[in-house]
């Protein structure tokens, strides 16, 4: 079943669109939420992103990898080094040769990587309707606004209007090009039983997910902003000192 469900999200978000995509084909402009991360001094919301990597490893681990993320990396997310090992021990990687020259298999380490679940893309596609799920690691990046694509995308099933048709097999989803996909809604009330009580509701869920795959896409973001605001800081102490030189030199010119 959850396998099935990865399945689902992972097709859902390859329909990233930009701002307004849904409305060019008819459908409502995107939701503007509100995110920690976004501003100047915009932050990721750490008991988010862990709850959103629950719904990552119970939901669409089955499915989808995340293979520019290594385990090591959830120290950023406040996970200590034992925590960390224990997530790594639980995935299955495959390494070698060994000395015999054959490939085997061994627990995870916190230096690798999520693992993918197929072993190559026609196993993923073969396994999903010839469709391979594809990776998570950018896919909030993947497009402009994918934040508010993503949450609104993973919200936004609903019954068809009377004008709309939609074949069998196919869900209406008015965020989604077309408004019409090929596959069911991937998120359900209490879906998961999250580890720190939080209520999961299809929105909790969706807008955890998409913090966690947010930082997933971008782990450097606050770093990359404190950068700037040094910069900033730095270049206007450096204007306020020449402004200073400059009225000290004409001075004394006049």
């Amino acid at each position: 079943m959850k396998r099935v469900i990865a399945s689902v999200l992972g097709a859902v978000v390859i329909g990233l669109g930009a701002q307004g995509a849904a409305a060019a084909e008819g459908g409502p402009e995107l939701p503007e939420y509100t995110w920690s991360f976004d501003g100047v001094f915009g932050q990721f919301d750490l008991p988010a992103a862990q709850r959103g990597l629950q719904v990552y490893r119970e939901v669409c681990a089955g499915c989808h990898s995340l293979r520019f993320v290594a385990f090591r990396d959830l120290a950023a997310l406040g996970y200590n080094e034992d925590q960390i090992k224990a997530f790594a021990a639980e995935a299955t990687v495959v390494d070698g040769p060994d000395d015999e020259g054959e490939m085997f298999e061994r627990d995870g380490r916190p230096a690798d990587r999520f693992p993918s679940p197929f072993p190559n893309e026609k196993a993923a596609a073969a396994a999903n309707n010839g469709s391979a799920p594809p990776d998570l690691s950018l896919m909030a990046k993947a497009r402009p606004h994918g934040p508010n694509y993503l949450r609104a995308l993973l919200t936004g099933y609903a019954d068809p209007p009377e004008d709309v048709e939609v074949m069998e097999g196919q869900s209406y989803n008015p965020y989604f090009p077309g408004m019409r996909i090929a596959m069911a809604p991937p998120l359900f009330e209490e879906g998961v039983e999250y580890q720190d009580g939080t209520e999961a509701t299809v929105d909790q869920m969706a807008a955890d997910v998409t913090q966690f795959l947010m930082w997933a896409a971008e782990p450097k973001l606050q770093e990359r902003k404190q950068m700037g605001l040094k910069v900033i800081l730095f270049l206007l102490v450096l204007t306020g000192i020449l402004y200073a030189v400059k009225r000290k030199v004409w001075a004394d010119l006049h």
